[in-house]
């Protein structure tokens, strides 16, 4: 049975077929000494990673509220997604990063206060942790970033704020920051939070993906790519349409897509496969 032809066609083929699988682990942690606290993320790792001694782009994929490093995992289907991309030639492999921002405080952003300060861990302690941990090419153009929801908005701003590190950006139904001053107050007042009128606009104003784009320069909107994907029915609608008109009449080139769907992972799982195929053409030098 052994030396039967057909048997050992068959071994050849799984063996084959399981190169070919990518990995994802989930459950990883590293020190923060910002946030004090362990923090967990995900990690997918393209097929052929551990048969190559090669370096890899990276898109760091954010999940939304309620949800954490295992969201676009568990839901969005990452491997499934990836693996088919990279095998049909829209994506290239890549590494890709997901990070958890809903233990401790919920969100991607310093708090008000500063007494919580997630995206200073994010920049200063998780990018060049992986980036280190993993084979990871550490430049702009082999860097991207996306993400859903609240996860969107983290894309937003990340990008926005720090348009040297990222080529590509791709928010999905993002939430983009209170629409106007007074909304952030209001929801401020019902969380019965009060600030000096002065740190309420400065933090509105660094949170406000309309705002940054207005405080932006040309040049600095242009050195990313932007991809802005939001359902017809989703019930953020009206803040990914307003960032549109304001790239619009900037003349900031950028992809926008508005398909059949609501605030759904059914929704997110079809824009996945697109993401992958957008981030890579900036890995490739489109």
């Amino acid at each position: 049975m052994r030396n039967n032809p057909i048997f050992l066609c068959m071994l050849m083929c799984l063996a084959v077929s399981n190169a070919q699988t990518g990995k994802v682990f989930d459950a990883l942690t590293m020190k923060s000494e910002i946030l004090k606290s362990e923090r967990k993320f995900a990690v997918y790792l393209p097929p052929d990673y551990e048969t190559s001694n090669r370096s890899y782009p990276v898109l760091y994929l954010l999940h939304g509220a309620g949800d954490d490093q295992t969201g676009w995992v568990q839901f969005g289907e990452v491997l499934r997604i990836a693996d088919n991309a990279i095998k049909e030639g829209k994506a290239t492999p890549m590494v890709i990063i997901m990070p958890d921002a809903n233990t401790g405080t919920r969100g991607y952003f310093n708090s008000i206060k500063g007494d919580w300060r997630y995206e200073d861990f994010f920049f200063e302690e998780l990018m060049p942790f992986v980036e280190k941990k993993y084979r990871i090419k550490g430049e702009k153009r082999f860097r991207a970033i996306a993400g859903l929801s609240m996860g969107g908005g983290g894309s937003f701003m990340y990008a926005l704020r720090h348009p040297e590190l990222f080529s590509s950006a791709c928010p999905l139904s993002a939430y983009i920051g209170a629409l106007s001053l007074d909304d952030f107050r209001q929801r401020l007042k019902s969380n019965n939070e009060s600030y000096e009128d002065g740190l309420v606009s400065a933090y509105y104003e660094k949170h406000n993906a309309l705002s940054l784009i207005q405080a932006s320069s040309l040049e600095d909107l242009k050195s990313v790519r932007w991809y802005i994907d939001c359902g017809d029915d989703d019930f953020l609608y009206e803040g990914n349409s307003l960032v549109h008109i304001a790239m619009k009449k900037k003349e900031v080139p950028h992809e926008y897509r508005v398909r059949e769907g609501r605030h759904s992972w059914t929704y997110w799982r079809e824009s996945l496969p697109a993401v992958l195929e957008f981030v890579s053409d900036a890995f490739h030098q489109y």
